[in-house]
């Protein structure tokens, strides 16, 4: 029997749950699936939202040809193959070598964070003249990982964690149209261990509602659930399932200054075979993040790591990530800046585009000083302690306060 996740696969847009900002009515994929003129995408979200189910809707929809590759098994050579296959499908169903009317083939590539330089080079030409329409889906930011002349062909799209709605909808869904689990006629009391447990990962919900109703359960409740995840613990998995439960448990140790757990997570990830530069960015942020203006030393070390397992990678590099993640749990904390570039970012989406003051703007021009750009502005250096007062802030916003130091 398929797993679960896949008997309940969706075909068609109607039937994708979640991700209303990209496929609801109005949506800008909905749009451009409705218009049938596809643009080569990237999905970025987590594990279980549907990027891939996404990419098979869209190629069911427009009947298009359809290619996928795993990035984790493909190579340069697969790349070129299906890239031929895609030009000798195109000059089958238009007589073109390469198609110009927005139809090619789709090209799903999954995990494509993981392709390497050489590999997303292969890729540039079938992008640009239209062979393909590249779709990638990645659970990393496509700015660390892509290069930018990929990227610059591609809109990046993300996707977001499913909302307890989403989950209760797919749930239900799960019970009313599996015709395995609707014989079952399962009694549903509590349902809060089972989305906690699922973490807005759609594939987590419906392996957990698998191995409930695998185990002869009738009644599903937060104690029974509960049970059974523990009877069957998840394997540490660097492609899904625990992926983001260690490294946010890895980030917060660092946070509350407990090098112990902080190491203890680390050495879980590098037994589960994470990519070390994954890691090393997260230390990069964690030093920015938390760390912060306490000690600006933290980046400086955090950004050499990243370098040095760039270069080392495994196994070596498990020391310089031991001393980085040690050197940030034990400093001193402050987050007063990310505090107040938050703040000042939600100030800026209030007010919109207040006008700079004029004494602050720049006078190169004649006319720009005939209409006073410049004028009164004081010179802090001609003062003493080189300081002195004068309004820097728009008008409708003097006195307001974003950095605080005691944070």
């Amino acid at each position: 029997m398929l797993p679960l996740a896949e008997r309940l696969r969706p075909k068609t847009l109607d039937d994708y749950i979640g991700q209303k900002h990209l496929v609801g009515e109005g949506a800008v994929l909905r749009t451009m699936i409705e218009s049938g003129n596809l643009s080569s995408f990237i999905l970025w979200g987590p594990p279980g939202v549907g990027k891939t189910t996404l990419a098979r809707i869209i190629a069911h929809q427009l009947q298009r040809p359809f290619y996928t590759l795993s990035a984790v098994t493909s190579g340069v050579k697969e790349v070129r193959d299906v890239i031929d296959k895609a030009k000798r499908t195109s000059a089958i169903n238009s007589g073109l070598f390469a198609p110009t009317d927005g139809r090619s083939p789709i090209l799903f590539i999954d995990e494509i964070h993981r392709f390497s330089k050489s590999q997303q080079d292969s890729l540039l030409g079938a992008v640009e003249d239209g062979t393909i329409t590249l779709v990638g889906a990645t659970t990393e930011n496509p700015s660390f990982e892509v290069i930018t002349p990929l990227l610059s062909r591609c809109q990046v799209y993300v996707l977001k964690a499913l909302e307890k709605d989403d989950l209760l909808e797919l749930f239900h869904r799960a019970l009313s149209q599996d015709e395995y689990i609707r014989n079952m006629h399962i009694d549903v009391r509590e349902t809060e261990a089972l989305l906690r447990y699922s973490g807005g990962d759609a594939r987590k919900l419906l392996n957990i509602i698998e191995l409930v109703t695998n185990s002869g359960v009738k009644v599903i409740d937060n104690d029974t659930v509960t049970k059974q995840l523990q009877q069957n613990p998840v394997a540490y998995d660097k492609d899904g399932e625990m992926h983001y439960d260690i490294i946010s448990a890895f980030i917060k140790s660092i946070r509350g200054s407990n090098p112990d757990a902080a190491i203890y997570w680390l050495a879980r990830m590098i037994e589960g075979g994470e990519d070390p530069k994954f890691i090393a960015r997260r230390l990069v942020i964690a030093a920015s993040e938390d760390i912060g203006l306490a000690n600006p030393n933290a980046m400086l070390l955090a950004n050499t790591c990243f370098d040095v397992v760039s270069k080392v990678g495994w196994p070596e590099g498990r020391i310089p990530l031991a001393e980085t993640t040690i050197y940030l749990a034990t400093c001193k904390k402050n987050n007063s800046a990310y505090l107040a570039i938050d703040a000042a970012l939600e100030k800026v989406r209030e007010t919109g585009n207040l006008p700079v003051p004029l004494h602050l703007r720049n006078a190169p021009t004649s006319l720009m000083k005939e209409l006073g750009y410049a004028d009164g502005y004081k010179y802090p250096h001609d003062y003493p302690g080189h300081f002195v007062e004068q309004q820097y802030m728009p008008d409708e916003l003097v006195g307001t306060i974003f950095w605080h130091n005691d944070k």
